[in-house]
């Protein structure tokens, strides 16, 4: 797992998702409705959550029809990441 203090995203559309859920502390959402939140393509958006899965950023709520994801980080961490995109 990534340390949280190192928020260096790979791409800006990791850093759009990031900046979701720090904006919605507590928030579970699926691809689409991420993708629809921050306006980018809903494949780019699948890829950069499951990218984000594997760094310890976001997990998955996988059941039968469909997947959520939600954020691991504290509000803390969170604040940081949105006054970052701020600079």
């Amino acid at each position: 797992m990534v340390k949280p203090s190192r928020f260096n995203f790979r791409s800006k559309t990791q850093q759009k998702i990031m900046l979701f859920f720090a904006e919605n502390d507590g928030s579970v959402d699926t691809p689409r409705g991420i993708s629809a939140w921050i306006n980018e393509n809903i494949n780019t958006v699948r890829k950069s959550l499951e990218d984000l899965v594997e760094l310890g950023f976001l997990k998955a709520h996988r059941t039968s029809s469909t997947i959520g994801y939600s954020c691991l980080l504290d509000k803390k961490d969170l604040k940081k990441i949105y006054l970052k995109a701020g600079s």
